[in-house]
């Protein structure tokens, strides 16, 4: 079993600990907020932003390290599983020194950013060595979905049924897939084409599901998958059948179902010959000289 299989399959657990991680560090329900993260990270800051601006009406931005505008929010959470990744400690040095309050998740600490950190939540208990992220960025999404009431217990539940499903092999080798998802789960079927593309060189792109018919369906075709997070939209059940290729849907909690495409991901790598723990060209930090 790979490394980063262990990871996958230690996930339910680390969600259930979650319920004991203080909350208090986190931002107000009514500030407006900026979430920075890179990589996986900005995927599950996406995640976040869409569900605590529903829930809160707060105004809640993702964005990647570089290109975040410093603009008017109350508080910026940086999102880094190691606290090294260069382009989001100088956000918290920027942050630090323009005066806008900041909060720094991770699993490492101290670590470079922490000087610099206002506030620092540790979920150390969910630290990975692998250099695919997947338990980290779970866990720390289940953390920050549980601060606005999304239940945890259900999705770890559902995640025990990701982890004993069988995957089949035609999802092994289907020769391309499209993640879909609409409101929080965009930023899931996001992480879900990165997790393909980074362990196994998989062809994959991901859309909110309502854009699929705005393009990206004209490479559907026999042989290549499109998987939808959620709630299918009406009539694109139809649509996808008559492309040829295999609609992949789930009644599975969206967050246990990014789980299974971790699996698949891993599925595909082995099937290639590839070792999903020592994936090409990937380091697990970005540090930029």
């Amino acid at each position: 079993m790979s490394r980063t299989t262990e990871e996958i399959h230690s996930q339910p657990e680390l969600w259930r600990r979650v319920a004991s991680v203080d909350t208090s560090a986190l931002p107000a329900p009514d500030q407006r907020i900026a979430v920075i993260g890179c990589g996986t990270s900005w995927f599950m800051a996406q995640a976040y932003c869409s569900m605590r601006t529903a829930v809160t009406g707060a105004p809640s931005y993702a964005y990647t390290a570089t290109e975040f505008p410093y603009s008017d929010v109350d508080t910026v959470v940086c999102l880094s599983r190691s606290g090294t990744t260069t382009e989001v400690v100088d956000v918290l040095k920027k942050t630090r020194e323009a005066g806008i309050p900041n909060l720094l998740i991770t699993a490492v600490s101290p670590g470079p950013g922490t000087p610099f950190a206002d506030k620092e939540i540790v979920l150390d208990f969910a630290d990975e060595q692998s250099v695919v992220q997947t338990r980290f960025a779970t866990t720390a999404l289940a953390f920050l979905l549980g601060s606005l009431g999304f239940d945890v217990e259900a999705a770890a539940s559902d995640c025990e049924r990701a982890l004993a499903t069988e995957i089949p092999e035609r999802w092994a080798k289907a020769e391309q897939i499209t993640f879909l998802g609409t409101g929080w789960t965009i930023g899931l079927a996001n992480e879900a084409a990165l997790k393909c593309r980074e362990a196994s060189q998989s062809w994959t792109e991901a859309y909110p599901a309502m854009e699929y018919r705005h393009g990206p369906i004209s490479i559907a075709q026999p042989g290549r998958l499109t998987w939808v997070f959620g709630k299918v939209p009406e009539g694109m059940a139809d649509q996808i059948a008559a492309t040829g290729a295999e609609l992949v849907t789930s009644d599975l909690n969206p967050l246990a179902q990014l789980v299974l495409a971790q699996r698949v991901a891993v599925a595909r790598a082995e099937d290639r010959g590839l070792n999903p723990d020592t994936p090409r060209h990937l380091t697990r930090s970005v540090i930029l000289k």
